[in-house]
């Protein structure tokens, strides 16, 4: 196994936190998962015998221009400003919410994967205030995406994710959990039970699947192997290969990503002004910045971390967060989801398995780790397929 970066894991980015003469595990990367839809993922916590322990889930929006701050967590934080009582803009947005939550389902039964989620509310007469201050901003903290992207979602793919995951359900939504101990801990039980050999800071540089075997440029060096798995971004993928097929640049570069500049801090300033607000998830409306997403995850209520710092992860905030209160930073590239996103993960037969190369990833599904693992035992169960028909009893495989 050839990794670039100084660490396996990809987005599992766990930081050793020193403060006060106390060490905290925290997060920045992958962060939390269900039982309920990481089935694979969560098989595989327990193969490793990695505990996880529950989260809690809660959502808020300020928005910096109206002023606005709620959290959904309960009647009492949701109307944490009490004007809110008596506002009809507020009112609107929770009528359409629950609207929203009935309605939506109609769409699973629709096969247009055409139709966006701006157009679907347009004609459903959806007001600006439940789009702007609700639907908008969880999206982006979902999936990571600017806020002009969310409206282009297909919307019946952003339904099926949100019925899914039982988030168009008021009540008996699924428990969320976080790794203990940090979700580097599963890396580090996965290195242990590896028998293979990892290589880090060791970027493969070219891919040449032109011949009989798969040359991979890996420090300078060629080495041959008769099948390649390749698990990164697509994008990643497309770069490292050298004459791509037609079929590969089309699918491969199909997918879009956006860029998120992450931030470990613990600056209480990027969180909703009234302590009442502040949430799991939190979700600051700007209007001047839709090209980002602006979230800020409150990783002492997500991990149970026991500190008197808050530890907070914020995306693309640095212009409100103090430099000196920053222990991390980082750049996350998230995939964007959109109609040429669906339709490049359509086509995952057409490059997978040919010349002896296959794709692993969880921008083949909604983007999360349950998508990753997914993706790769799809990839593994069609290379043990092919070598069963090849009669082959062992290849040699990176």
């Amino acid at each position: 196994m050839f990794e670039a970066g100084t660490y396996p894991g990809g987005h599992t980015d766990t930081h050793d936190i020193q403060v006060a003469g106390h060490h905290y595990a925290v997060d920045s990367g992958f962060i939390v998962y269900n039982e309920d839809n990481y089935t694979h993922f969560t098989r595989f916590l327990n193969e490793l015998g990695v505990e996880g322990r529950n989260a809690e889930m809660s959502f808020s929006v300020h928005n910096t221009n109206t002023g606005l701050e709620y959290n959904a967590t309960d009647l009492n934080r949701l109307f944490c400003q009490r004007k809110n009582l008596l506002s009809p803009r507020f009112h609107k947005m929770l009528w359409d919410l629950f609207r929203f939550y009935r309605n939506a389902p109609e769409l699973l039964e629709s096969n247009d994967d055409t139709l966006t989620l701006g157009e679907y509310l347009a004609s459903n007469g959806y007001g600006r205030a439940f789009i702007d201050d609700h639907l908008i901003p969880m999206a982006c903290a979902l999936w990571s995406g600017p806020t002009v992207s969310i409206e282009s979602f297909p919307a019946r793919y952003f339904v099926q994710f949100m019925h899914n995951h039982r988030m168009l359900n008021v009540s008996d939504r699924p428990q969320w959990r976080t790794v203990v101990g940090g979700s580097q801990s599963y890396v580090d039980a996965w290195i242990q039970h590896f028998n293979g050999r990892l290589f880090c800071d060791s970027a493969v540089q070219s891919i040449d699947a032109n011949s009989t075997r798969v040359r991979l440029l890996v420090g300078g060096q060629w080495l041959e192997y008769d099948r390649v798995f390749i698990a990164c971004h697509s994008d990643q993928a497309l770069r490292m290969l050298d004459r791509p097929s037609q079929q590969e640049h089309q699918v491969l570069g199909g997918i879009a990503y956006q860029d998120n500049h992450m931030q470990l801090h613990c600056d209480t300033r990027i969180l909703p002004p009234s302590k009442m607000a502040w949430a799991s998830w939190n979700a600051r409306v700007c209007p001047e910045l839709s090209e980002q997403c602006t979230v800020s995850y409150d990783m002492n209520i997500l991990q149970g971390i026991q500190s008197s710092t808050e530890f907070i992860v914020s995306l693309n905030s640095s212009q409100w967060v103090d430099p000196s209160r920053v222990f991390v930073e980082r750049h996350y590239q998230h995939p964007v989801y959109n109609a040429e996103t669906l339709a490049a993960q359509k086509r995952w037969e057409e490059i997978n398995g040919v010349r002896g190369l296959y794709y692993c990833g969880a921008y083949w599904g909604w983007g999360f780790h349950e998508d990753g693992v997914r993706s790769a035992l799809k990839a593994v169960a069609l290379f043990e397929a092919e070598q069963g028909a090849d009669g082959e009893e062992q290849s040699d495989v990176a």
